[in-house]
């Protein structure tokens, strides 16, 4: 990592240095596992006592943190909200990320009346089917598969072996990770004499711009129209969500949630670790579930 001095690192958080503001740091750490070199945060008042023993070069602190009795050789970066601060600290030692070279690699497969962008990247072992689209900036990592008119927005990113299905569209500045798969069949089946007979699942999936969805998450396309998930949506590793269902702009759903079919999640909500949701149900705007809940009729 680059370092920076603590008088250049407050001044890009716009906090107010106690202390030195010549010493260097190289990076961001815990309080408990920082080194003489790293700056650290206290973000929630019940973890003070960790000041006494940290070895951090320097601490993010509230403007309003008691300094009585603090140990005077820990230099203080005060501010109002030391968690956004400490947030910025992190993306100063962020290594320069490597940019993916533009133009379709050539293990990539891209079918005949497919449209790639020529400032899109389609990485190694990709397949870009019939009819599919990829945007202006956009990015499949490797492993990426796109089916028959599937669209990708521009700026979206889709990390090793996503799948999108046929006439899935995911919008711009999207950021899919590894595994993930939008647009396979939702889960329908009557019974019939002679067994389970599956019920066509002939709709779509559609992603809104500015999304970011975890590794292994499966999106099911509806029975018809669109399973939708809304504008600034921000989903964990291992969720599924069901046909039909609608997730509002700016939700959030945390690892391992289970949204069945139908259900609708109002804009701003947040469903905990684990939530299970129950079928053809409405959940409102800015609603909090906390994790391990189940929410039914």
């Amino acid at each position: 990592m680059n370092t920076i001095t603590l008088a250049e690192l407050a001044a890009s958080i716009g906090a107010e240095v106690v202390g030195d503001g010549s010493r260097s740091v190289s990076g961001p750490a815990s309080l408990a596992e920082a080194g003489p070199d790293e700056v650290s945060f206290l973000a929630q008042p019940r973890y003070r006592s960790q000041l006494d023993s940290t070895g951090a070069a320097a601490v993010v602190v509230a403007t309003d943190l008691e300094v009585e009795g603090l140990r005077e050789d820990l230099i203080l970066l005060r501010c109002e909200d030391p968690n956004a601060a400490f947030t910025r600290v992190i993306r100063a030692f962020v290594p320069a990320s490597v940019e993916p070279p533009v133009g379709v690699h050539p293990s990539a497969v891209v079918e005949e009346g497919a449209e790639v962008d020529p400032t899109a990247s389609v990485g190694p072992l990709s397949h870009v089917a019939v009819g599919a689209r990829v945007g202006p900036g956009a990015c499949l990592v490797s492993r990426v598969s796109l089916g028959p008119h599937a669209e990708v927005g521009a700026g979206t990113v889709l990390f090793a072996g996503v799948a999108v299905y046929d006439r899935v569209l995911v919008g711009a500045r999207c950021i899919v990770h590894a595994g993930t798969v939008l647009g396979s069949d939702g889960y329908g089946f009557e019974p019939s004499p002679e067994g389970w007979v599956k019920v066509p699942q002939c709709g779509t999936v559609i992603v809104e711009d500015d999304v970011e969805i975890g590794a292994n998450v499966t999106v099911d396309r509806a029975r018809f129209g669109a399973t939708r998930i809304g504008r600034g949506v921000k989903i964990d590793n291992l969720v599924h969500i069901a046909h039909n269902v609608v997730v509002g702009e700016n939700a959030l759903l945390v690892a391992q949630v289970g949204v069945s079919g139908s259900t609708r999640v109002g804009p701003w909500a947040i469903l905990g670790g684990k939530v299970g949701v129950a079928g053809h149900l409405d959940i409102g705007q800015g609603a909090r579930v906390g994790g391990g809940s189940d929410v039914f009729t």
